[in-house]
């Protein structure tokens, strides 16, 4: 198919979706076919992977992948315990994402909520006993898990390659001011107390 064909295809199929209709919209920056196979790619990639790693956890552990991430966030800690803001952006969430699995957490004994000492508009989350047990039996089987699936089908060049190219996406991401805000301010749930 020559390119004239290609972007007549294009404009069609995105004409039948209801994209493109104003005439303005028609200088948009289409995929070409390479870029298009690298989309579709990294977009079964995203959309395979969380469940995947979802369905490891929770089989082998009882824990969600979010949930993970924040014991993992947690132990890494000297003392087992982060600033609510810290770590939403150490994990890339908005704030009201974080609270609403912090109190779900804390219901199932997983982590501890307090205000900081340091400023009553935040919170510390700390890590529990049970939480810790937790984290410490599930890291081996979910390292496990992700060596499987992500580095042993890879060369350590196409690793490095991966890795440089999750960063510039990040970074693009970023910059578009698509990304949730993280804020610790007045919207701090901290007043709320601790949930049961």
């Amino acid at each position: 198919m020559e390119a004239s064909d290609t972007t007549a295809a294009s404009a069609a199929r995105a004409e039948a979706a209801g994209v493109g209709s104003d005439p303005s919209a028609d200088e948009g920056r289409w995929l070409n076919p390479r870029e298009r196979e690298v989309w579709l790619a990294l977009r079964h990639l995203l959309w395979s992977l969380q469940p995947a790693v979802d369905r490891q956890l929770q089989r082998d552990s009882g824990l969600s992948g979010p949930e993970y991430s924040v014991l993992a966030t947690l132990s890494e800690d000297p003392q087992g315990m982060v600033r609510s803001g810290t770590a939403a952006q150490m994990l890339g969430w908005g704030r009201s994402r974080l609270s609403h699995l912090l109190r779900r957490m804390e219901a199932k004994g997983l982590i501890a909520r307090s205000c900081s000492p340091d400023d009553g508009r935040g919170q510390d989350i700390a890590l529990t006993p049970t939480g810790q047990s937790v984290i410490v039996a599930a890291a081996p089987g979910h390292v496990d898990f992700v060596r499987k699936v992500v580095f042993d089908p890879l060369t350590p060049e196409q690793q490095d390659a991966l890795r440089e190219a999750c960063h510039r996406i990040s970074t693009a991401i970023e910059s578009s001011g698509s990304c949730e805000p993280v804020c610790e301010g007045a919207d701090s749930d901290c007043g709320e107390g601790p949930t049961a």
